[in-house]
């Protein structure tokens, strides 16, 4: 692992480094703050995962985390959202390929040898934090993530039952296989067989029999996805036919930006930290 760099925050270090990656046969650059702490003290950690054409550093830029995660004690680690490189096949669209990998691990050609953002997220990315931040309790883990990146926070959650002890999300892709988006990314990802979608879908998944004990929602009410993209009714009826206990908080006036996330990210922090403790 290499250290891009590191700095101080809030009595804590943020820190952005690079590996090369065996699930996506690049390198993957990742931010981690870790809070003040003592010499053995192990801390808990939350994961975020970022929307489309987002890298790491967008939230580690703008989204104000960082005093949360000091005052609460919780490392937050931010991936990127897809392999990138001149070796790495693109799309000229801005919503699929490189910026675009979905949290899923693509059986198409060409995006199959390098797009296993599921695999790099659910295991080799929490290994090398496991070698590498000794005061990182993986047996402490929350999620939650934006857009895209909710998107992959539920599914991932919902996949891997009793990893994470909270998961939460703003604005998220909450049904991948009922709007333009995900039709687009698990169609090109994974072929025309919708079955092989589900296991990328968080209502398919609920419907399916994938359980957790409760999720929180922030979605802003204006925000220009919302009613073509995003549609959180329908994570809301799945959710209430399964006694999932949903907390969607719908947020008068908020669009889609960091402005929206930012606002509501110390709530998030807290949330996973009420469950973390």
């Amino acid at each position: 692992m290499e250290t891009v760099s590191e700095s101080k925050a809030f009595g804590g270090t943020q820190g952005v480094y690079r590996h090369r990656a065996a699930t996506t046969g690049t390198d993957m650059t990742f931010s981690v703050y870790v809070p003040a702490h003592v010499e053995g003290e192990r801390l808990p950690v939350l994961w975020y995962l970022s929307g489309l054409t987002c890298t790491h550093a967008n939230v580690t830029d703008k989204g104000e985390y960082r005093r949360a995660c000091a005052e609460h004690g919780i490392i937050f680690i931010a991936p990127d959202t897809s392999p990138r490189g001149g070796g790495v096949p693109d799309d000229d669209s801005w919503d699929f390929g490189q910026g675009a990998g979905f949290y899923v691990d693509a059986i198409e050609e060409p995006w199959a040898a390098n797009f296993r953002m599921r695999s790099y997220i659910e295991d080799e990315l929490p290994g090398l934090i496991a070698t590498e931040f000794s005061m990182a309790d993986l047996a402490r883990q929350s999620i939650t993530g934006h857009s895209m990146g909710g998107h992959g926070a539920l599914t991932i959650a919902l996949r891997n039952p009793g990893r994470f002890r909270s998961i939460s999300a703003f604005a998220p892709i909450t049904s991948p296989l009922h709007c333009p988006w995900g039709e687009k990314a698990l169609g090109g990802y994974l072929g025309p067989d919708r079955a092989l979608w589900r296991p990328y879908d968080a209502c398919a998944l609920i419907e399916d029999g994938a359980r957790v004990p409760e999720i929180l929602v922030d979605q802003g009410e204006a925000d220009g996805f919302l009613a073509e993209q995003l549609k959180p009714e329908l994570l809301e009826a799945a959710c209430a036919a399964a006694g999932i206990g949903l907390t969607l908080r719908r947020q008068p006036g908020y669009d889609h930006s960091y402005h929206f996330i930012s606002t509501f990210m110390a709530d998030h922090v807290a949330w996973a930290a009420a469950r973390l403790r």
